[in-house]
């Protein structure tokens, strides 16, 4: 049988408890996950890659079927590389969803061996976005209690 190998694709800028809940929720769908953090070039980091890659990993160091990686290519290529056959992505919402709609079509058309799996985030969970939690930093708020970790 076929290993149901997913690719968890995003900027993580940083990586919220919204991300970490559906890493969790997958993990009971997919034998391995691979948390790629991409490079977008319309966004400007805030938090140095490196320092949320290690953030990432420390969290899932005892989570032999989770793998972080960096890449700078598109999500349906680097995904035939690491042999995934899913994509794993979050829904808050109607418009992420039509976001997300249109790239998991673009991705199928590259990659035909790909599907795109949805997991609505929970409820609790919805309102916490990367970039409103870049918000609350720059302008002196506490972030940490949105976080799987601490930062700061």
């Amino acid at each position: 049988m076929k290993n149901k190998i997913a690719i968890f694709p995003g900027t993580f800028d940083p990586f919220t408890l919204g991300h970490h809940d559906i890493v969790l929720r997958g993990l009971k769908m997919f034998d391995t996950i691979h948390i790629a953090i991409g490079n977008n070039p319309e966004k400007e980091r805030y938090f140095d890659v490196e320092l949320i890659k290690n953030k990432i990993e420390e969290l899932y160091k005892n989570e032999n079927k989770i793998n972080i990686i960096l890449y700078n290519e598109l999500t349906a290529e680097i995904s035939k590389k690491l042999n995934a056959n899913f994509i794993l992505r979050g829904l808050r919402n109607t418009t992420d969803f039509e976001f997300e709609n249109s790239i998991s079509q673009i991705n199928k058309d590259i990659n035909k061996d790909l599907e795109t799996v949805f997991l609505i985030t929970s409820p609790k969970l919805a309102p916490i976005s990367s970039t409103i939690i870049r918000d609350v930093i720059k302008y002196g708020g506490d972030i940490n209690k949105y976080l799987p970790y601490k930062i700061n």
